[in-house]
């Protein structure tokens, strides 16, 4: 049996964005910036596909910028909030440390050019605290940026609460949403949202495309200079088959969001149910605030990236963190954010099920995750170490 459990990673792309795309590029090959009558007709279906990106995250057309993906749709929105903090004087922004490394990162950067961040730490639940935001709010402070989900544990965080708490202050609030749009009902006007960023993989749209959602009235930094493209604020002809093929694929997925969360958060308490039944093993994150399709769990004596090999020889594609980091021996800084110790973060496992996913095939990864965690703790040292007495047991 083959299954795929690495949509937190990347989805397959659907027939309905693949069908979308094909006709785009056969048909409306175009550059949307020409003004005879090709042109206009790739304009006119870009400009379509603004509408019904926008119109699944209740904002304006005019709202939606298209970017190369997530990560830039983030870098971005970082940027452009500090550069109009700096304007008057405000450079403090806060954020958590369990933060996709597109937005730590930026962040990094951004302290070394003078300002000051704030990473509130994460409970043990993987859920951040409103108040805890609020409480870190300071006169200085120009941007919250806080992930929708989290990419690694699928927590969703209380993001009205805290786009209310934003506003209210007259800070700027941006969310990494690149794992929960298409997946979680998102209205950017009733969360308080000011920015967003969204990458189309994850929804079953192609790899290399994404949007920016900025408010209206938010003035955005260039990244890319070059050209009158996106109303001037990102250079270069537009991947048209791509947006194209983006927008098919989240009219889908919204319109199919309410059935599809209803069978993967069945199966996906099932799963947990049964991985819960192998000894000194701990779900990361709270079960029932989480992605309807994202099960993560930490099994003690055991390496994760073992783990992962033996069940890919049985036919199970998995992760033990997040996909940009899954080449590193490091433990996931999410898991050490929410208080994994570094052993114990390193026997980790991520299974992210998709729409497709049958009762049968949650039982297979079910019996065989246990038989190879018991397979891998027959010969680990730590194990037997922890078995005897000799190191007490965490988990």
């Amino acid at each position: 049996m083959q299954i795929y459990a690495d949509n937190a990673a990347t989805t397959k792309m659907s027939r309905t964005a693949i069908d979308a795309m094909l006709r785009c590029m056969e048909a409306d090959y175009g550059n949307p910036s020409s003004l005879y009558t090709i042109g206009q007709q790739a304009k006119e279906i870009l400009e379509q596909a603004r509408a019904d990106v926008a119109a699944v995250i209740h904002a304006e057309p005019r709202e939606i910028l298209f970017t190369s993906g997530g990560s830039e749709a983030d870098n971005q929105a970082i940027r452009s909030a500090a550069v109009l903090g700096q304007k008057t004087g405000k450079k403090h922004i806060i954020s958590t440390a369990f933060e996709h490394h597109a937005v730590l990162h930026t962040l990094k950067k951004l302290e070394q050019e003078g300002f000051a961040v704030t990473l509130l730490d994460v409970h043990s639940d993987g859920l951040v605290r409103p108040e805890e935001v609020e409480a870190a709010i300071r006169e200085d402070t120009c941007l919250v940026t806080i992930m929708f989900a989290n990419n690694e544990i699928g927590t969703i965080q209380p993001i009205r609460e805290i786009g209310a708490i934003c506003r209210k202050h007259g800070v700027l609030f941006h969310t990494d949403a690149v794992q929960a749009v298409g997946h979680v009902p998102i209205d950017v006007k009733a969360d308080n949202i000011d920015l967003l960023s969204s990458s189309a993989h994850k929804f079953h749209g192609p790899k290399g495309t994404g949007f920016l959602y900025a408010r209206k009235g938010i003035r955005l930094t260039n990244l890319i200079e070059g050209g009158a493209q996106e109303r001037g604020k990102r250079a270069g002809t537009e991947n048209v088959p791509g947006i194209v093929g983006m927008a098919a694929a989240l009219k889908e997925a919204a319109a199919n969001m309410e059935k599809n969360a209803s069978h993967m958060t069945a199966l996906r308490d099932r799963l947990i149910e049964g991985l819960s039944e192998i000894e000194h093993s701990a779900l990361n994150g709270d079960a029932a605030k989480r992605l309807p399709g994202n099960v993560n769990f930490c099994f003690e004596g055991i390496e994760g990236e073992s783990l992962l090999l033996l069940l890919d020889d049985r036919g199970i594609s998995a992760s033990s963190g997040s996909a940009c980091t899954s080449g590193s021996l490091d433990p996931s800084h999410v898991l050490l954010a929410i208080g994994r110790v570094h052993d114990v973060a390193h026997g980790s496992l991520r299974l992210s099920i998709g729409e497709d996913a049958t009762a049968e095939q949650i039982e297979y990864i079910i019996q065989n995750v246990k038989e190879v965690v018991e397979y891998l703790r027959g010969f680990s040292p730590v194990w037997r170490d922890l078995k005897s007495g000799k190191t007490p047991f965490i988990l």
